[in-house]
């Protein structure tokens, strides 16, 4: 019998606060460290959904709606949206969190993200639980970005 997880079994929210550092030339968060972020939670959310290490096979619909900046607060949040037999849709939303709570959305990713074993073979993941209607619409929508994936992998993208 397959096992099944629910989308709150796995869901991660991760902080962190824009220092110095994380800048570009330009003031603003640099692309490419918010990124790696998203990525590790991303990785999380599959840890605790297939109870296996994971690697990254895909990064889709990277949006960058607007800019974080110095001493921001971040927000990640991580969820399943999608599974097939060995990988997982990962969707991550980023806000930038103002000191009275209020949560404004900066970016949103869509991350594939495979189960592995220990001689990193890929091994199947348990099947996700859709309870509200939220879920059941990020399930068909990832059922259409799969979709959409093996179309650019058979044209070669």
């Amino acid at each position: 019998m397959d096992i099944e997880k629910r989308v709150e079994e796995s869901l991660t929210e991760q902080i962190q606060i824009v220092m110095p550092e994380h800048i570009n030339g330009s003031g603003r968060l640099f692309g490419g460290k918010l990124m790696e972020w998203i990525d590790i939670v991303s990785g999380v959310v599959a840890r605790r959904h297939s109870q296996y290490n994971v690697t990254t096979a895909a990064v889709d619909n990277l949006q960058f709606k607007a800019g974080a900046h110095l001493n921001d607060t971040l927000v990640l949040i991580g969820r399943i949206t999608y599974v097939g037999n060995t990988s997982m849709e990962v969707r991550i939303d980023t806000y930038v969190e103002s000191m009275d709570g209020m949560r404004k959305p900066i970016n949103r990713a869509y991350f594939v993200m495979v189960a592995i074993d220990k001689d990193e073979n890929p091994v199947r993941v348990p099947r996700l639980i859709v309870e509200t209607e939220s879920q059941r619409a990020e399930w068909e929508g990832g059922k259409k970005r799969t979709e959409l994936r093996k179309l650019r992998r058979k044209e070669g993208f």
